[in-house]
């Protein structure tokens, strides 16, 4: 053992313990959320905040809890991972269970390998599955009878959209072509290269996803930063903390929009059929800073990572600092609090809700490790009026921590499914739940 891992070892203990006894958040919760939400000043952190809730899973009969007039129900159970879902024109589920790949340079060093133990806690550093499940509910019961390996040999799969007869699926270093045919339930064909993602040995953000434009020519691909704010030189962000358009015919690669650290889910608003995506933004400032938060996203804008945040509030551990940039930065829409990891995002034009729900977005947040208390581990609403976010956002599924802090599970993706109920996969519950109306289906 070297003497750089054995002091590791030795200091681990220590560090997170006097990590976990970083004083709470200085303001409420709610301040986070909005369009307006308040940013208090910064506070580096020498040692990060680290208050990471251990996953117990979810004991025989426990679900999580619906909000009022709604009900929950596990659609598909006993599953690997369940990152992200994709619904197909027939009713067809895709759930990719994936993980992180190997990213030796992510991990370099005391601070790194530490990290990596504190994701460990939190379920975050298992094997990734690399693969992609098909979930089939023919008889709309809710709960989903067919659950096969639908496709394989794939590299931390993350997002999936089909255009035609061609499914593409965002590997963690590129995206892939596959074909295939209304109904099947297993692709086998070798997958064809459309066009390179950033990947690499830090892939400090590994997932991407992708959503296919309205006529079926572009793909747009999300792309995170390969660091918290910079720290690994500005040239290992090439393409990164941006969302990037991809011809779908010659694979020709651009970016979208820029300055985004860690953009994940990506949704056309059903009203102005403008893009949204939902964005982590960065750590280590504070409790209350910085939050995550969804937005419509304008091609050729700039939306501030990493020199500021929500516009032009600057983050001054970034050299050098970049003030024409600061200058053009778009403020984000609307804030989904600090440090919630806010992950999947959909929008809902279904029946299985009450009419309420139509028009408006769910959230899902994968829940908080930089900050005391944890913060996120739920899914939101937050109801829209002409394309725009319209009232205060309300929990949806909640009960994902237990009385003693632990996490039966996380979400992760949300989706719409062809009946109306919303999807949510629970990647450490091992769990797809459900969401309808407890008087629908």
């Amino acid at each position: 053992m070297s003497i750089l891992r054995r002091s590791a070892l030795l200091a681990a203990p220590m560090v997170l313990a006097l990590a976990a006894c970083a004083p709470g958040g200085s303001l409420p919760v709610e301040k986070g959320f909005g369009a307006n939400p308040v940013l208090p000043e910064a506070k580096k952190q020498a040692l990060p905040v680290v208050k990471i809730a251990k996953v117990v899973g979810w004991a025989a009969g426990e679900t999580p809890k619906a909000a009022e007039g709604l009900k929950v129900a596990a659609l598909a159970s006993g599953l690997d991972h369940p990152r992200w879902i994709y619904v197909l024109p027939n009713g067809d589920m895709l759930v990719a269970e994936t993980n992180g790949p190997e990213r030796p340079a992510d991990s370099a060093g005391i601070k790194g390998w530490i990290a990596s133990k504190i994701m460990s806690s939190a379920g975050a550093m298992t094997k990734s599955p690399n693969r992609i499940v098909l979930l089939r509910d023919a008889n709309g019961d809710g709960v989903a009878e067919v659950k096969t390996t639908f496709l394989t040999g794939l590299n931390s799969p993350f997002g999936m959209s089909l255009i035609g007869d061609t499914l593409y699926v965002a590997n963690t270093d590129a995206v892939m072509a596959f074909p295939y045919q209304a109904g099947e339930t297993q692709i086998t064909a070798k997958g064809r290269k459309v066009a390179d993602l950033p990947g690499g040995p830090i892939n400090h953000h590994w997932t991407k996803n992708i959503l296919a434009s309205v006529d079926g020519t572009t793909l747009y691909a999300t792309s995170g930063s390969n660091s918290n704010v910079g720290e690994n030189g500005m040239e290992a962000e090439a393409n990164r903390a941006a969302i990037l358009a991809i011809d779908v015919k010659t694979g020709a690669t651009r970016v979208f929009a820029s300055g985004i650290r860690n953009p994940n889910g990506l949704a056309w608003n059903p009203q102005s059929g403008a893009l949204w995506t939902a964005a982590n933004e960065r750590d280590e400032i504070g409790n209350d800073l910085v939050p995550d938060y969804m937005t419509s996203v304008k091609e050729g804008g700039f939306y501030g990572w990493p020199y500021s945040y929500y516009g032009q509030t600057v983050d001054s551990r970034v050299s050098p600092q970049r003030p024409d940039l600061v200058a053009k930065a778009i403020k984000p829409d609307y804030a989904l609090g600090a440090h919630t990891a806010s992950l999947g995002l959909a929008f809902y034009q279904g029946t299985a809700l009450p009419a309420t729900y139509v028009n408006g977005a769910f959230i899902g947040q994968h829940g908080s490790w930089n900050r005391n208390p944890v913060n996120g581990y739920k899914v939101l609403f937050v109801p829209f009026k002409d394309g725009k976010p319209n009232g205060v956002q309300r929990d949806v599924l909640t009960g994902f921590l237990n009385d003693k802090g632990e996490a039966r599970g996380r979400p992760a993706g949300v989706a719409v499914d062809k009946a109306g109920g919303v999807l949510v996969a629970d990647d450490v519950g091992n769990v797809i739940w459900r969401v309808t109306a407890k008087s629908g289906a």
